[in-house]
């Protein structure tokens, strides 16, 4: 196919996904469209403590091939029955693109940047924030749904203000591999940059969780304010029935299989066990929920009217 994986990953190209893996770093080679569909709000804010926590609308893809992405190691029957059983198709799928928006009393503090700058941009003004309010982007990891909305199609920062988080193991293992979207849209920040390991701290409240395995250096993040913790797990779970509900499905998108499924388990026993709030980067928008045990797994259960 004569389409550059950039403009696939980035331009929206009207094509299904494709399956195969690019490389060996496990960039997947997915066509990610931007959609958003009609009518539906760009911005949900929720209070935890002091701090505001905004999860945005920035868009999403869509697949008919939802089993070559998810449950990979299952057989098809066995993916068909807990699709039925959960209410959704086993042969599509729309996987939303939520970065959340963190606004304390001194800091705008943006965790990844969507599949596009327009994208992005459109949803944090609808939410009333602009580019230059923004004093910090963390980047969980550098898949190209999380690092898009860098910068324009010009290549200009869309974050001028902004400083920028990544973690140390993550950047490190993307600086090694020749990645053009890395070099592209991740590289020239390098000297505005600060890197991040486990426990580390982002600001005050806000610190890193190491969850390897997705990419080599994934990281998730327990935000925590007047008593009140949210945990914003990135890309631990892609989907919250084929991933988050069985933890041991293999995910195409994930670089080590194992070690993912081993920090799915480990990260959701523990926010189940302390009954924490979640922010997911693909869950149903908005992404907002809790998560419980069920059977070998877990359940998520969206929220309500729990913040306010």
């Amino acid at each position: 196919m004569n389409i550059s994986r950039r403009k696939m990953l980035l331009t929206g190209a009207a094509l299904p996904l494709a399956v195969p893996m690019l490389s060996l770093w496990s960039r997947p080679t997915v066509a990610q469209e931007a959609v958003t569909p009609a009518g539906v709000s760009l911005f949900r804010s929720f209070a935890v403590g002091e701090i505001e926590v905004i999860a945005l609308k920035a868009g999403g893809f869509p697949s008919d091939m939802p089993h070559s992405l998810f449950g990979t190691n299952i057989d098809q029957p066995t993916f068909d029955a807990v699709s039925s059983e959960n209410f959704i198709p086993s042969n599509s799928t729309y996987l939303d693109v939520s970065p959340t928006l963190v606004r304390t009393a001194t800091e705008t503090i943006l965790f990844d940047t969507g599949l596009d700058a327009p994208g992005l941009l459109a949803a944090l003004s609808a939410a009333g924030v602009s580019a230059s309010d923004v004093t910090r982007v963390v980047l969980t990891h550098l898949h190209p749904d999380h690092i898009g909305g860098l910068t324009d199609e010009a290549g200009s920062a869309t974050f001028p203000n902004a400083a920028f988080v990544a973690g140390q193991v993550e950047y490190d293992h993307w600086a090694k591999s020749g990645d053009e979207l890395f070099e592209q849209k991740v590289r020239p920040f390098a000297d505005r940059m600060t890197f991040l390991k486990g426990e580390d701290a982002v600001a005050p409240g806000i610190t890193a969780i190491e969850a390897f395995g997705h990419t080599p250096g994934h990281l998730a993040f327990r935000m925590e304010s007047g008593g009140q913790q949210m945990i914003a797990i990135a890309d631990t779970a892609n989907h919250y029935v084929w991933s988050l509900g069985h933890p041991d499905w293999e995910v195409m998108f994930d670089v080590d299989k194992a070690a993912a499924a081993a920090t799915r388990r480990r990260l959701l026993d523990m926010i189940a066990a302390d009954r924490l709030a979640v922010v997911g980067y693909h869950m149903p928008y908005p992404g907002v929920g809790f998560v419980e045990t069920r059977g070998d797994g877990f359940h998520w259960v969206s929220a309500s009217y729990q913040f306010g």
